[in-house]
């Protein structure tokens, strides 16, 4: 058995966790512990205090009763709107406290673009613009070129994890280019692991999105490579592994 952490921030979106649990269709358990937001806002200033150390601390706390043996903090804009250096930071700070590797969202949107060879991206935000700028800017700093950027303008996570296939699936064709090579979708409270088949027929290209690689991350720290068609593209770039 394999057990991955993930520190969520609140309850919107955390049901893509034990489905993509389901889907994995092996031994692997995930744990997922959930932080204090704070103030649910989707600016810059709040962010960046929702994935503050004493915040992310208190989380581990309880993550570490589980067994876990990786942590990945499962927020995207909590992580990026600290920059590439202040993400990294985030994460060394947190594999100390943990006592097992760590990495965040962020993080894990750069290494599976980087896994299925996609270095032109296109991005759907539910953000307002400002946010899905910085996201942008973090993805360049890591070696992806971003072809096309699209912004919805929410400003609370509730909101965005009121949003179903419909919606999803419009704001991915709004944000796909003819010349990207992948669509990302960031907001581990966007729920997407249901919609990862629909996405990429629709698209015709692979789709990565914030819970789904939050795992895949995960799964990635502890060395673990898991066939799962059913979660897209990145889930089939593997061996199956036995069990």
């Amino acid at each position: 058995m394999t057990a991955l952490g993930f520190l969520h921030p609140g309850r919107p979106g955390e049901d893509d966790y034990p489905r993509i649990e389901q889907l994995l269709g092996s031994d692997i358990r995930v744990d997922l512990v959930h932080t204090d937001v704070g103030e649910d806002a989707l600016r810059v200033d709040a962010l960046r205090e929702m994935g503050s150390p004493e915040r992310l601390a208190a989380g581990m706390e309880r993550l570490r009763l589980t067994g876990a043996e990786t942590v990945v903090w499962a927020s995207t804009s909590g992580s990026f709107v600290h920059g590439w250096e202040g993400a990294q930071e985030q994460v060394r700070s947190l594999a100390v406290m943990a006592g097992m590797p760590a990495s965040s969202t962020s993080f894990a949107f750069v290494h599976a673009a980087r896994e299925i060879g996609a270095r032109r991206v296109a991005v759907g935000t539910t953000y307002p613009e400002e946010v899905a700028a910085l996201f942008a800017d973090f993805l360049r700093t890591g070696g992806l070129e971003v072809v096309a950027t699209r912004s919805s303008g929410i400003v609370t996570a509730d909101e965005v994890g009121t949003w179903g296939e419909e919606e999803v699936l419009t704001l991915a064709r709004a944000a796909d280019a003819a010349d990207a090579q992948a669509v990302l979708l960031p907001d581990t409270a966007l729920h997407t692991a249901a919609h990862l088949a629909l996405l990429e027929k629709a698209l015709s290209k692979p789709v990565l999105t914030a819970n789904q690689v939050t795992v895949w991350e995960g799964l990635r720290l502890a060395d673990r490579r898991v066939n799962a068609p059913e979660l897209g593209t990145l889930f089939t770039r593997e061996p199956i592994v036995q069990v």
